[in-house]
C-alpha cells in the first residue's frame, strides 16, 4: 500500500483542515490549523494576513466545538495581525454573545458593520444584543458600552477592491467558513440590498454641510426644500443613516408615503435596529393602510426599546382599528 503523503507545507495543512471543517471534523480540523500556524510561523516568507486567516480558521473551528474562550483568544490574535478582520469580527462576537458578554459582542457587530453594511448576520447580532443589553441595564445602557473603533476608510476601500474583483471572476473558488452573505434582516421587508461604496473625506464634509442646511430648512416648517438638499447630501455620502430618517419624516411630512417607506428600507440597511427608521415606517405605513406591516414595524421597535411610548400609544391605535 501507498505510504499516506505527509503534510508538510503551512498552505497543505490550512486546506486540508478546511476540508475536515467542512465535513464536520472540528477537532482535527482545529489541530490541522495548529499544526499551519507552527509552520508559517517557522517560515522567513510568513505574512501576517496568512497567520491572522488561520487564528480565524482555527478559531471559526473551537466556535463550532464550543470553546468559545479559545475562540476569543484567537480571534483577538487574528486581529491583532489582521486588523478588521471580518470573519474575526463576527466570530469574536458569536463567542462573546455564547460566553453572556453581550457588550463586547454589540461592539463586534457594530465594528462589521462600519466594514460592510449589508451583512445580515451582524444586524440580527446588533438587534440580539440590543435586546439584550436593554433588559439587562434599561434604557441607558448605550452610556455603559466600551467605545466603537472606528474603521479606516482605507480597510473599507480594500474590501470594496475585492470584492470588485471577485465579481469579475467568472468561477470564484469557494472559500471554507464563508462570512454570511448578506440576506434581508425582518425590519427589511425583502427589501433588495444595495453596496454603497465609502465616501471620500471631501464629499462627506460636503454631504455633512446640505444635510446641516436641511435640518435647519426642518426647523422653519420648509420640508420641500429640506428634502432637496438631503437628496443632494446623499449623492454624496450615501451611507449617512440619519440623512434617510430625516428625509422620511420630510416625506411623511409632505405626505409621500412610498417614499417615507423606501428611505426608511434604506436606513435599516445601514442599521436593522433604527428606531428613527422603524417608527417613521410604521406611520407611513398606517398611512398606506397596511396594519400588518405597521404593526410588525413597531414590534421591532419595541424590542429595541419596549418603553418607547411614541411607539406603545401609535400600536394601541392602530390595533383598536
Amino acid at each position: 500500500m501507498p505510504q499516506k503523503q505527509k503534510l508538510k507545507s503551512w498552505s497543505d495543512l490550512k486546506q486540508a483542515g478546511n476540508e475536515r471543517f467542512k465535513t464536520g471534523q472540528y477537532g482535527e480540523a482545529t489541530t490541522l490549523y495548529s499544526q499551519a500556524i507552527k509552520e508559517l510561523d517557522k517560515s522567513s516568507k510568513k505574512n501576517p494576513e496568512d497567520l491572522g486567516i488561520l487564528y480565524s480558521n482555527r478559531a471559526a473551528s473551537y466556535l463550532k466545538d464550543g470553546n468559545c474562550a479559545e475562540c476569543v483568544k484567537d480571534c483577538n490574535m487574528s486581529l491583532e495581525l489582521f486588523p478588521f478582520n471580518v470573519k474575526s469580527l463576527l466570530r469574536r462576537a458569536a463567542a462573546y454573545e455564547a460566553l453572556e458578554r453581550y457588550r463586547q459582542a454589540y461592539i463586534d457587530y457594530k465594528t462589521a458593520l462600519q466594514i460592510d453594511c449589508n451583512i445580515a448576520a451582524a444586524h440580527d447580532g446588533t438587534n440580539r444584543m440590543t435586546k439584550a443589553l436593554t433588559e439587562a441595564d434599561g434604557p441607558s445602557w448605550r452610556e455603559k458600552l466600551p467605545p466603537i473603533p472606528t474603521v479606516p476608510l482605507s480597510v473599507k476601500e480594500k474590501l470594496a477592491q475585492q470584492n470588485a474583483a471577485k465579481a469579475t471572476q467568472p468561477n470564484p473558488t469557494p472559500q471554507p467558513n464563508p462570512t454570511p452573505q448578506p440576506n434581508p434582516t425582518p425590519q427589511q421587508n425583502g427589501t433588495k440590498q444595495t453596496n454603497k461604496s465609502a465616501p471620500s473625506d471631501k464629499d462627506r464634509k460636503k454631504g455633512q454641510a446640505l444635510k446641516d442646511e436641511g435640518n435647519a430648512l426642518v426647523k422653519k416648517g420648509e420640508h420641500k426644500k429640506a428634502i432637496e438638499k438631503y437628496t443632494q447630501s446623499l449623492k454624496l455620502n450615501p451611507t449617512e443613516v440619519t440623512t434617510y430618517t430625516n428625509r422620511a419624516l420630510c416625506y411623511l411630512s409632505v405626505k409621500q408615503y412610498k417614499d417615507t417607506v423606501r428611505d426608511c428600507d434604506e436606513a435599516l440597511m445601514i442599521d436593522g435596529s433604527n428606531v428613527k427608521a422603524l417608527y417613521r415606517r410604521a406611520q407611513a405605513r398606517k398611512e398606506l393602510k397596511d396594519v400588518k406591516a405597521c404593526v410588525q414595524d413597531l414590534n421591532s421597535l419595541l424590542k429595541v426599546e419596549p418603553k418607547n411610548t411614541a411607539a406603545l400609544k401609535l400600536l394601541q391605535e392602530v390595533q383598536k382599528k
